[in-house]
């Protein structure tokens, strides 16, 4: 008569057994928990709002588009956007000044022909008209549009109230719904929680 030893390396828990019963659940009950998980961190990162800050210290026409386009399209994504305006920054603005930027054409790069004729008196306007006339000719929104549509946006465009007292300029020059009395401490204080900080 003979009798079989058991295989060590033989499993001995049938298919379908109590201890396949528990692993089974023990491993959902892991994949529930792995996935409340992910959706309280998914639920964290949508209640985020991402935070901007841009400093506008230039008031030339091509200077000026940059800081309004930016914080215009992060208002869109829902951002939290600040502007603050400061020195020549302060002309974007005026409702006056904003109206009547100018291109420079000395020390410009982009524009095709040597300083010393960029130099002359008449040749900041014909530059000033040319960019204008391709402004109108593509449909591309004025200053003027782009502040309000910045401030309908939510942005909050800042004006430097020290720049303010230093130009002369009243809180009746400014397009209305610009935060004026700021100061460098309000606007630092913004850019300190801010992700992304820009100096244009």
């Amino acid at each position: 008569m003979s009798t079989d030893t058991p295989d060590p390396n033989e499993s001995t828990d049938a298919p379908g057994s109590d201890a396949d019963a528990i692993d089974e659940s023990a491993l959902l009950e892991r994949i529930d928990e792995l996935e409340r998980e992910l959706s309280d961190l998914r639920s964290e990162v949508g209640e985020g709002q991402k935070k901007m800050t841009i400093i506008a210290t230039k008031g030339t026409l091509d200077m000026a588009y940059p800081p309004l386009i930016l914080a215009s399209t992060a208002a869109a994504f829902g951002w939290d956007v600040v502007v603050f305006h400061t020195f020549w920054g302060l002309d974007i603005l005026h409702e006056e000044k904003s109206k009547e930027l100018k291109l420079s054409a000395v020390g410009n790069p982009s524009m095709p022909m040597p300083n010393a004729v960029a130099a002359l008196p008449f040749m900041d306007s014909m530059a000033t008209r040319m960019m204008e006339r391709k402004i109108d000719e593509n449909g591309t929104a004025t200053i003027e549009e782009l502040v309000d549509l910045s401030l309908e946006s939510g942005v909050e465009l800042q004006a430097c109230q020290m720049t303010m007292d230093l130009m002369d300029y009243d809180d009746a020059d400014l397009y209305d719904g610009v935060v004026s009395d700021v100061g460098a401490a309000t606007a630092l204080e913004h850019m300190a929680d801010a992700d992304i900080q820009l100096l244009v």
